[in-house]
């Protein structure tokens, strides 16, 4: 069941830079999923989520953040080189997915764009084995 996405002015303004990236990656998409814009790669029957953005100002700690997936050691090594930018998400962390931060004034939005490259690839590379 998708539930229908609210829409915050920081989600918004988040969408509109991430979006154009998501837009140049081979058999990728958008769509909503558990109530956030969510990005997947391959054919619409066999698509597989690489990435989601999140306005956690009604739970959690208030964070607008981009989780992605990642292989195995990326999580560790992220948070730990930057804990404050870094976080292990709820739900998918337990799976390797991280978290990063898109609501600090120094937010790397080159950063976020590659993560998001990062999280197709691997996705991808995935699904062709």
């Amino acid at each position: 069941m998708a539930h229908e996405i609210v829409s915050t002015p920081r989600l918004a303004a988040a969408l509109d830079r991430l979006r154009p990236v998501v837009a140049a990656l081979p058999d990728a998409h958008e769509r909503p999923s558990h109530g956030s814009p969510t990005f997947f790669c391959g054919e619409a029957r066999r698509a597989r989520t690489f990435a989601s953005l999140h306005d956690e100002r009604e739970w959690f700690e208030g964070r607008l953040c981009l989780w992605f997936a990642a292989p195995e050691g990326l999580q560790e090594a992220l948070i730990s080189g930057a804990p404050t930018r870094y976080f292990v998400p709820p739900y998918v962390g337990h799976r390797g997915w991280v978290g990063l931060r898109l609501d600090l004034p120094d937010t790397d939005w080159d950063e976020a764009a590659g993560c998001l490259e990062d999280a197709h690839e691997f996705i991808a590379d995935g699904m062709r084995r």
